[in-house]
């Protein structure tokens, strides 16, 4: 297979049961960089079984700085003109890496693409069908037009200068289809980070934003976003990120209360 000029970029720890989906869904990429930072299961075991059946992997163990900082890293490793960052728990379907050449003969204006992401939800085999509108994240760039915004410590995203489209044709799945115990483990550790964040920036709480964003944070998943075609898993997904909003609104108030008690 010809390789296309695209550096795939993951970051990744403990991730042996998505991994190799992962990994497998970029074979049309010239290079994967694979950044772990101190997986204890297979999962670099799984990764070095790829590197030795030929996959362009480059393999790098490094200490966690922080989602951002760990991302950019990665980032500075590729050396192809053209990057993917894509998480491991998440794969490329084959309507997607088919359209990926045509996706990088895009003009030189176009900094970059914006993919659609489809989950699957707790319960269900399928992701979400996509009337439910899947969500559009820029993950494929010019590797010199991108870079991650460090200062963040949650919510890490591609910035891009120039212009961004939207790709229309196929999935990146994410596979991640937690009990609603563990994702809410999930929710609270970003709702905390979020907080963290806000507080460095001297945000001040608000009791409207603790009243008000939950109800529409769950509105905009549920009907929005149409989640409820998903029946129950959907439902339960969308209450997910209400309580995500709701944790992240109270942990704010309650940092910058005890920031200021404390002097």
């Amino acid at each position: 297979m010809t390789k296309l000029p695209i550096s795939a970029t993951v970051i990744c720890k403990n991730e042996e049961a998505c991994i190799p989906a992962c990994l497998a869904s970029l074979d049309s990429c010239a290079e994967i960089i694979v950044v772990d930072s101190g997986s204890t299961d297979s999962t670099l075991a799984i990764i070095r079984d790829f590197i030795a059946r030929g996959w362009p992997i480059r393999l790098i163990e490094r200490d966690w700085p922080g989602y951002a900082r760990q991302k950019q890293f990665a980032l500075e490793q590729a050396t192809q003109d053209w990057v993917l960052s894509i998480d491991a728990d998440e794969w490329l379907d084959d309507d997607l890496r088919r359209d990926l050449p045509r996706l990088l003969q895009s003009p030189p204006e176009v900094a970059g693409w914006r993919l659609q992401r489809a989950l699957t939800l707790f319960g269900r085999t399928a992701p979400a069908p996509r009337a439910t509108r899947p969500e559009r994240i820029l993950r494929l760039a010019r590797r010199e037009k991108v870079r991650f915004d460090e200062a963040l410590l949650v919510h890490e995203g591609l910035l891009a200068e120039g212009e961004v489209r939207d790709a229309r044709t196929g999935l990146l799945r994410h596979e991640r289809a937690l009990r609603f115990d563990a994702q809410l483990a999930k929710e609270i550790t970003y709702a905390r980070l979020k907080a963290q964040q806000r507080i460095a920036n001297g945000k001040k709480p608000s009791l409207l934003k603790l009243v008000v964003n939950p109800p529409l944070y769950f509105l905009r998943v549920y009907v929005s976003r149409r989640m409820f075609l998903c029946g129950i898993p959907g439902f339960i997904h969308a209450w997910t990120g209400a309580i995500y909003s709701l944790i992240c609104e109270a942990l704010h108030y309650q940092m910058w209360f005890e920031k200021n008690r404390q002097g």
